[in-house]
């Protein structure tokens, strides 16, 4: 079991992975080791001053993958799940394995999602994200942006022409879909 000093048992003999695997186990024989001299095995002391680690407090239900019996000692706690972001999450670690691609493709479309969330909640304060200068395309202008990509061998010159569509595009998508919903709602009245 994981986070205790024991060592895991091998899954296989050591006679069936010296069989199955070339030159497994060519240390085992002390003169072939160099940090024999210096090597003091003793199985009842690891180093830790545990038998299992402290659990940290879970304040509310942690994403835990479906491989695990249960969830780490220790955990992040900076980032919440919450909104819809969280509840793809959620989900992704309920329903598929770490090993799935699937699980990881929903786990980018949450961190897009959380983007998207993020830059909606800023317009709810009174100071919101301002596109022009947090995504650096003043400094583009300002600081010789044209100049550091021509002539300079770089090899992410190819996506170059995407990037502005990219930075852009969900702002412009945005203000087009609140101009209709605020048009709607005009001619409703």
């Amino acid at each position: 079991m994981a986070y205790t000093p024991d060592k895991p048992k091998l899954p296989e003999s050591v006679d069936e992975l010296r069989a199955r695997i070339p030159g497994w186990g060519a240390d085992l024989d002390p003169k072939d080791r160099p940090s024999v001299p210096q090597e003091v095995f003793d199985p009842d002391f690891s180093g830790a001053h545990w038998e299992f680690p402290e659990r940290q407090p879970e304040r509310w239900p942690r994403e835990r993958s479906i491989e695990h019996k249960f969830l780490t000692p220790v955990f992040g706690t900076s980032c919440p799940p919450r909104g819809l972001s969280g509840a793809i999450r959620r989900y992704s670690y309920a329903k598929y394995s770490e090993g799935r691609a699937a699980h990881w493709l929903l786990l980018l479309a949450a961190d897009r999602v959380d983007a998207v969330e993020s830059a909606l909640r800023s317009f709810a304060t009174l100071r919101p994200d301002n596109p022009i200068t947090q995504t650096g395309v003043r400094s583009e202008l300002t600081h010789h942006g044209l100049r550091s990509r021509v002539g300079q061998n770089r090899t992410d010159v190819v996506h170059h022409p995407l990037d502005p569509v990219i930075v852009a595009a969900p702002w412009i998508l945005g203000a087009g879909l609140a101009y209709t919903i605020i048009r709607r709602m005009a001619r409703a009245r």
